[in-house]
C-alpha cells in the first residue's frame, strides 16, 4: 500500500482547482493536484465563449457596473441564486480577469489595447471578454504554467475512490493509479473537490467523458448534501447528432437561428432579446420548433455525415429523433467568422463538412451544465470540516435555476481562489492528519476494487451505461412531465442494481479503463436518483427546469433551494431558504 502526505490536495485540474492551488501554495501551504486526465485535457479547456466582467470596454456598455451584471445573473437564475454569492461573483470579476490577463492569458483585444467584450445572453451589456472562441483553453493553459512554474506536485491520470472521514474531519482520500492499477492513500489537512459536472449522465451532451459527477458522488456517499440537482442546462446549439459545443459567442458575434420555413423563430419566444435570451429560453424554443415539424430531417443530416464517415451505416434516425433548425453566421462574413469564431469554423468544417462562411450550421439542444452539486458556503466549504467544493461541482449557488453564458468561468476562478485562501487558513490551524484512517480506508477500498476486478456479473457496464444515459436525457431533459419521470425514477432503480452486478471484461489492474468506467457508473448511478427525484419534487417551472405538467413558477412553495443527503442508503429531500438581498423577487421577462 501507497500514501503520501500534504497539507492540501486538490482533487481535479481543472481551472477551479488550479485556481485554489494556486492561492493556497502561495500562502505557504504544500499543495498536491490529483486528477483523472492531464490537467490540460480537463473539461475547462473545452469553454469557447468567453467570461464576464464589468469592465465598460465594449460599445455600448460603458456604463456597466458589477450591480447590472449581478442583476442580470440573479434574474438569469430566476431567482433562485443565492444573492450574497452573487455579489461577490460579480463584486471580484474584474481582478479576476486582469489577474489573468497579467499571468498571460492572451485575450482578443480593442483597437485601443482593451480587452474586447462581446454581448452574451441575458446580459444587459456586452460584457463577456474572449479568447476568440477558445476561451477556456486560452484560461486554463495560464493557470497551468502557474502551476508548473510553482513546482505543485501533480498525480496525473489517478481516479478517487473514496473521502477520508475520521471522526467527523475529512482528512484525506484514496485514488486509483490508472497506469498501475494500484491504490494510494493521500492525507491531508483540506480536501477540495473540483471535479466538474455531471453532464454524461446525459445521453447528448457538450460534456467530456470525463464529467461523470465524481465528485457529487464522493461527497454524497460521505454524507454530505447536494444542492440544487434538478437543475441541468441544456445548451441550445450544439452540433447536430455529435453534440459538439457551438459557442455562445457565435449568437453574440450575430448569428440568427431559424427554421425549415426560413423564420427567424426567436421572435415568438423572446421578442426583445431574440437570439441572445438566455440559454433555457433558446433551448426551449429549439426544441418547441422541432416538436412542432418545424425542424430540419436529421436523415439528411445523416447522409452528410456518412459521407464524411462520422457516423455509421446504421439506419438513420426518425423524424425527430435528431432534427435540427440552422444557426446562420454567413452575413457575418468570411473575415469575421475566421478571427473571432475559428473554432467554430472548424468544427463545422471537420464534424459536419459546413463551412460556416457559406453555409448555415445545424444545431439542437444538448446538455450542457450543472448548476447543482457538492452543497458550499461562500468560501467553498461543506458540512464536513476540511472538505471543500469550487467550480461545477460545487453549488455556492451563483447560477440557481439556470446559469448565464460567460459566468462558469468566472466562478472557477472567484470561487477557486476562495476556496484556496479558505483551506490555507483552515490547515495551518490543524495538527497533521491520524494517517491510521487513511490507511483503514485503503484497505477498504482495496478490498472493493478487488471485488470488482474479480465479479462475474451478467451484464457489462457499456449497456448500462448507454441506458441509463438514454433515459436521463428522455426523462429528465428539456421538457419534464411527473408521470414520465416516475417511469424514469423506477428504471434508474433497476439500472443501480445492474450497474452493481456488471462485470469486467479484463481483470488486469494495470491500465484497466474498464475497471475506471465501472467506478464511474457506480457514481453516476448513485446522483441520478437525487438528480430525478428533485426534478419531481419542484413541482414548478423555474428556469432550466420546465414541467410540462406544472408550467408556472410557484414562489409560494417552491423559491427554495432542494437539499438531497444520502441517509441509509436513500436519498432525503429537504429545502432551504434562497437568499435574497437588494434584487425583489419578480416575473423574468426578455
Amino acid at each position: 500500500m501507497l500514501s503520501h502526505a500534504h497539507d492540501i490536495v486538490i482533487i481535479g485540474g481543472g481551472l477551479a482547482g488550479l485556481r485554489a492551488a494556486i492561492e493556497a501554495h502561495d500562502a505557504g501551504r504544500d499543495v498536491a493536484v490529483i486528477s483523472k486526465v492531464h490537467p490540460l485535457r480537463s473539461h475547462s479547456v473545452a469553454a469557447q465563449g468567453g467570461i464576464n466582467a464589468a469592465l465598460g470596454n465594449a460599445p455600448g456598455g460603458e456604463q456597466d457596473r458589477w450591480e447590472d451584471h449581478a442583476f442580470d445573473t440573479v434574474k438569469g437564475s430566476d431567482y433562485l441564486a443565492d444573492q450574497d454569492a452573487v455579489e461577490i461573483l460579480c463584486r471580484e470579476a474584474p481582478a479576476a480577469v486582469f489577474e489573468l490577463e497579467h499571468m498571460g492569458t492572451v485575450f482578443s483585444r480593442l483597437p485601443d489595447g482593451r480587452i474586447a467584450q462581446r454581448p452574451f445572453g441575458g446580459a444587459g451589456f456586452p460584457r463577456t471578454c474572449y479568447a476568440a472562441d477558445r476561451t477556456g483553453h486560452n484560461l486554463l493553459h495560464t493557470l497551468y504554467q502557474q502551476l508548473a512554474a510553482r513546482g505543485i506536485e501533480v498525480y496525473e491520470e489517478f481516479f478517487v475512490t473514496a473521502l477520508v472521514n475520521d471522526g467527523g474531519r475529512c482528512n484525506g482520500c484514496v485514488a486509483l493509479d490508472i497506469a498501475t492499477g494500484e491504490l494510494h492513500g493521500f492525507a491531508a489537512r483540506a480536501v477540495l473537490l473540483a471535479t466538474g459536472g455531471y453532464g454524461r449522465l446525459f445521453a447528448r451532451s457538450t460534456n467530456a467523458v470525463i464529467n461523470t459527477g465524481d465528485g457529487a458522488a464522493l461527497a454524497f456517499s460521505a454524507g454530505i448534501a447536494l444542492e440544487d440537482m434538478e437543475f441541468v442546462q441544456f445548451h441550445p446549439t450544439t452540433l447536430s447528432r455529435t453534440n459538439i459545443l457551438i459557442s455562445e459567442g457565435a449568437r453574440g458575434e450575430g448569428g440568427v437561428l431559424v427554421n425549415v420555413r426560413g423564420e427567424r423563430f426567436m421572435r415568438d419566444y423572446a421578442a426583445r432579446s431574440m437570439e441572445l435570451a438566455p440559454r433555457d429560453i433558446v433551448a426551449r424554443a429549439i426544441q418547441t420548433e422541432i416538436d412542432a415539424g418545424r425542424g430540419f430531417s436529421a436523415r439528411d443530416m445523416t447522409e452528410t455525415l456518412r459521407e464524411l464517415r462520422i457516423v455509421s451505416q446504421a439506419g438513420a434516425p426518425s423524424r425527430g429523433d435528431d432534427d435540427y433548425v440552422l444557426l446562420d453566421l454567413t452575413h457575418l462574413g468570411a473575415d469575421r467568422i475566421k478571427e473571432r469564431l475559428p473554432g467554430i469554423r472548424q468544427i463545422a468544417v471537420d464534424f459536419a463538412g459546413i463551412d460556416p462562411t457559406d453555409k448555415p450550421i445545424p444545431v439542437q439542444p444538448g446538455q450542457h451544465y450543472s448548476m447543482g452539486g457538492v452543497a458550499t458556503d461562500n468560501d467553498g466549504a461543506t458540512s464536513l470540516p476540511g472538505l471543500y467544493a469550487a467550480g461545477e461541482s460545487a453549488c455556492v449557488s451563483v447560477h440557481g435555476a439556470n446559469r448565464l453564458g460567460g459566468n462558469s468561468l468566472l466562478e472557477t476562478l472567484v470561487f477557486g481562489r476562495r476556496a484556496g485562501k479558505a483551506m490555507a487558513q483552515h490547515s495551518g490551524q490543524k495538527e497533521p492528519p491520524d494517517r491510521g484512517s487513511v490507511e483503514a480506508k485503503l484497505g477498504a477500498e482495496k478490498e472493493r476494487v478487488t471485488h470488482l476486478l474479480g465479479r462475474d456479473g451478467s451484464s457489462r457496464t457499456a449497456p448500462v451505461r448507454r441506458e441509463l444515459q438514454s433515459t436521463m436525457f428522455r426523462d429528465f431533459g428539456i421538457f419534464r412531465d411527473g408521470q414520465q419521470m416516475s417511469r424514469g425514477l423506477d428504471r434508474l432503480a433497476g439500472l443501480r442494481e445492474e450497474a452493481g452486478r456488471a462485470s469486467l471484461s479484463s481483470r488486469e489492474p494495470r491500465f484497466n479503463f474498464g475497471l475506471v468506467a465501472a467506478l464511474e457508473l457506480q457514481a453516476m448511478t448513485l446522483i441520478a436518483e437525487p438528480v430525478a427525484l428533485a426534478a419531481l419534487a419542484r413541482e414548478e417551472s423555474r428556469g432550466s427546469h420546465a414541467r410540462t405538467d406544472f408550467p408556472k413558477r410557484d414562489d409560494s412553495r417552491f423559491l427554495q433551494h432542494t437539499v438531497a443527503r444520502l441517509v441509509n442508503g436513500k436519498t432525503v429531500l429537504e429545502q432551504k431558504p434562497v437568499t435574497v438581498t437588494r434584487f425583489p423577487v419578480k416575473e423574468r421577462t426578455y
